[in-house]
């Protein structure tokens, strides 16, 4: 198998021990995120920082309850990368989805993996 025929590698997210495949990683744009529609209704926003690393959490806004974090520009902050809502600019650490501007708020973070 040639590097030309092998299948491309698909971006899949972890749900209550089962793994979804969510998009092909080259349909990512490194620093900008995508909306994925989950099992029930739900939604991740779905990133690919510009070192390559992909993250996914709730796509909700707790804030105004608008599904649009992955639309929202991506930073980081003490090394810790975020992103910060197209909303209200509240910014939400990619990582564990804890507020970094209000501890007391957080959105889901799910594992992701390449395969």
């Amino acid at each position: 198998m040639t590097v030309q025929d092998a299948p491309p590698l698909t971006l899949q997210i972890e749900l209550s021990g089962s793994w979804l495949p969510v998009c092909e990683i080259a349909r990512l744009t490194p620093g900008r995120g995508m909306a994925a529609l989950l099992p029930g209704g739900r939604q991740a926003a779905v990133f690919l920082d510009r070192a390559g690393t992909a993250y996914a959490i709730g796509n909700r806004d707790p804030f105004t309850g608008a599904q649009v974090l992955s639309r929202g520009l991506l930073g980081s902050a003490d090394g810790r990368p975020f992103v910060a809502s197209p909303l209200l600019k509240q910014r939400f650490d990619l990582a564990t989805g804890r507020c970094l501007d209000d501890d007391g708020v957080s959105v889901p973070v799910y594992a992701v993996r390449r395969v």
